[in-house]
């Protein structure tokens, strides 16, 4: 049989449907890459839907993932069979680890001719899928593409929430539909659908108690809260009790960078890299832990809080505890974060407000660093880099606007640290899945989320080369992205860690010969400059942010590696 249609069907399709259902669902766009099933679909079925071609599979499910996020909705990615479903994965396990509602799709061999490991490119797909998805089917009979859509969109908003997966035969694709079978609208729910346990109403009177009679209590905020709709009310409550706040990597941003109740976010690297008692400042005074959406796949280990003071622990999500062994809260409670802030709030009402405990060496150690000076023969050091993106977001984004994202290597705990964050998923990374190359990807959906407002990429040489060819993305939708490549021609984190376990590094297992990364963008279509000194990145970052269109600035870096304060990264 033909791997191709023989004419071209004049009734609806498969492929209709489906960009119907998604587009029913709310989707607008679906990232991938075709092969030969655009025999069968050439993704203008659908008005209203648009295609973003990529360079590689892996940005079209990161672009996805970050446009899932920052909309609350869930967002559609594409691959061939095989190998493009293959690439897909790492895409899909970014959206697993750090939970987006992402519904992916790939084409697979005709249904015939399924033979996995014997066909030509065939694959078990959905055996692939399954074990980092919520829900993973193949397509079996063209007229189930609806019901396959909708099972496929509430298991992504379920919470946790993360990706699920389609498989489509190419025959199946471009089969003809009934289009007389009666379907219902498209369920739509406005947030995320978590667990509700009974009697959380009573289990958060206790939490009032317990917040109550806390001396110095805590809340740590996961991007749980988030997607519950719960930052308002968090801030209210924080500001009426003054609470003080630490978050995760991903829920930065849920106070504004500059409140005085934002204790920050939290990485096992901060008193490493600050050479400072950093989670002792955080944690030790604390009586009260209460964690709000706290998602153990973010980073922020139970081990960098339980320092100092005894502590109670109060945990409360959506979602059942799936980590006991490393989290054992006193009190757990089950239930949707903002409405639980709401109750606790009510039956708080006639609370005094709290002493929160001084972190003011803290500040001005970080103060210290991000005002430091000195000018470096061998390269600017990344905390002047994240100062200098600091100050020229701080120049151009309106109030509450902005998103500075971070690629995956030693330079991304400085932007945890230091970072300006002044809305939800105002600094974004990949706490859980942290693959090499998410920058460039996640800048594209957070641009496509955000048309209006800055986006500034920080990336490594390492992970921004493992991905680069999708600068030609960038350039060809004229997303104006303002991209900082900090180049030390090595692995930085890894040469991190060996240091830590040996006390040495071994180049060959870090260190690249160098790249001209301004022609490279030059190559790709965005306009390029190097900068060597404070002054130099400055300017450079205004014309980029001023040019309305891509830019790259390659800024050679050193990291003064030092071996010790690391200790918070054991588990």
């Amino acid at each position: 049989m033909s791997r191709v249609s023989a004419s071209p069907s004049s009734e609806p399709t498969t492929a209709h449907a489906l960009l119907r259902r998604l587009h029913d669902h709310g989707v607008r766009t679906v990232f991938g890459v075709v092969g030969r099933e655009a025999a069968s679909i050439l993704f203008d079925e659908e008005d209203g839907i648009e295609f973003v071609l990529t360079r590689h599979e892996f940005t079209a499910g990161v672009a996805a993932d970050v446009l899932a996020r920052i909309s609350g909705r869930p967002q559609a990615c594409w691959a061939t069979l095989g190998p493009g479903m293959t690439n897909l994965a790492t895409g899909v396990a970014t959206s697993a680890l750090d939970r987006s509602p992402v519904v992916a799709l790939a084409a697979q061999s005709e249904t015939h001719d399924i033979f996995p490991n014997d066909t030509h490119q065939c694959l078990d797909s959905v055996s692939i899928m399954r074990p980092m998805t919520k829900y993973a089917a193949e397509l079996q009979r063209p007229d189930d593409i609806t019901d396959v859509v909708d099972s496929a969109m509430a298991a992504a908003m379920a919470e946790p929430v993360g990706p699920s997966f389609i498989s489509l035969p190419v025959d199946l694709l471009g089969s003809e539909v009934d289009t007389s079978l009666p379907h219902p609208p498209a369920k739509i729910p406005a947030k995320p659908v978590g667990a509700v346990e009974s009697g959380w109403q009573e289990a958060a009177l206790k939490a009032a108690e317990l917040l109550g009679s806390a001396r110095h209590p805590v809340l740590v905020i996961g991007a749980a809260a988030i997607r519950s709709g719960a930052t308002p009310v968090i801030r209210a409550l924080a500001e009426r009790l003054r609470l003080p706040v630490i978050t995760t990597y991903t829920a930065k941003g849920v106070l504004p960078h500059g409140h005085d109740l934002n204790y920050g976010a939290v990485t096992g690297y901060m008193d490493g890299i600050l050479s400072f008692p950093a989670l002792d400042t955080l944690f030790a005074p604390a009586d009260l832990i209460l964690t709000l959406g706290y998602d153990y796949a973010e980073d922020l280990r139970p081990s960098m809080w339980q320092r100092g003071a005894d502590k109670t622990t109060i945990r409360v999500a959506p979602t059942t505890n799936p980590v006991p062994r490393v989290y054992r809260p006193d009190l757990d409670i089950v239930t949707d974060v903002r409405a639980f802030v709401e109750h606790l709030d009510r039956h708080t009402a006639g609370l005094a407000a709290k002493i929160p405990h001084d972190i003011t060496p803290l500040r001005a150690r970080i103060a210290e660093f991000l005002a430091d000076p000195h000018h470096y023969d061998d390269g600017l050091r990344v905390h002047q880099v994240m100062d200098s993106m600091n100050t020229i977001m701080a120049e151009t984004a309106e109030a509450g606007e902005g998103t500075i994202v971070s690629d995956i290597g030693f330079f991304r705990h400085y932007g945890v640290l230091f970072a300006r964050a002044d809305q939800p998923f105002g600094f974004l990374t990949s706490a859980g899945c942290s693959s090499f190359g998410y920058g460039i990807p996640a800048a594209i959906g957070a641009q496509l989320a955000r048309p209006g407002q800055p986006t500034f990429l920080i990336a490594g040489d390492g992970g921004f080369h493992s991905n680069s060819a999708d600068l030609e993305t960038i350039a060809r939708l004229n997303l104006p992205i303002v991209t900082v490549v900090v180049n030390n021609n090595a692995n930085g984190l890894i040469e991190l860690y060996q240091n830590i376990g040996h006390h040495r590094s071994h180049d060959p297992a870090v260190k690249f010969s160098g790249v001209d990364f301004t022609a490279l963008a030059r190559a790709n279509g965005v306009e390029a400059a190097r900068a060597t000194s404070r002054e130099e990145l400055l300017a450079a970052l205004r014309k980029g942010v001023g040019l309305g269109r891509p830019f790259l600035i390659e800024v050679p870096v050193t990291y003064d590696f030092q071996a010790g304060g690391f200790a918070a990264l054991s588990i």
